[in-house]
């Protein structure tokens, strides 16, 4: 199992500032993330919400089974420290994948908390970021 898991805003996708995140909505990239998965013989679990407890809910789930992320924690990954600390306890590899490259934006997005726990960050590739992370991660499907 390989979590998706989504932070503020992005279930507003398609609708949110669409010259920076693009066109493509949340349902689009749920399917993306499934057809990718399943193609790599992947399962997925594909989630957003704008709760913080709730992420960490989840990141702790993922951590006592040992399972890979795929995160995007939105707004959390500038200034959330809880988000990085349950970060920090996954076992197994965590991406972190931004729509946007956060470099070329404002200079508050410039950092990223989760970057310094995480395996590997891809950032700028709009939601093609997802389906690389995936292909990465199915590298190591099966290992222990």
């Amino acid at each position: 199992m390989i979590y998706v898991l989504n932070g503020p805003n992005l279930g507003r996708l398609g609708t949110r500032e669409p010259d920076i995140y693009g066109k493509t909505s949340y349902a689009d990239l749920v399917d993306l993330c499934r057809t990718t998965a399943s193609t790599l013989g992947l399962t997925v679990d594909v989630r957003q919400t704008d709760a913080e407890h709730e992420m960490i809910g989840w990141l702790h789930a993922a951590a006592d089974e040992s399972a890979d992320v795929v995160l995007n924690a939105g707004a959390w990954t500038h200034y959330n420290i809880a988000v990085r600390d349950a970060c920090s306890m996954l076992r197994g590899r965590l991406v972190e994948v931004h729509i946007s490259n956060i470099h070329t934006r404002e200079e508050f997005r410039h950092h990223s908390l989760i970057s310094g726990v995480a395996t590997g960050v891809i950032v700028g590739l709009g939601i093609d970021g997802y389906r690389l992370a995936l292909h990465h991660l199915a590298r190591f499907a099966g290992d222990e």
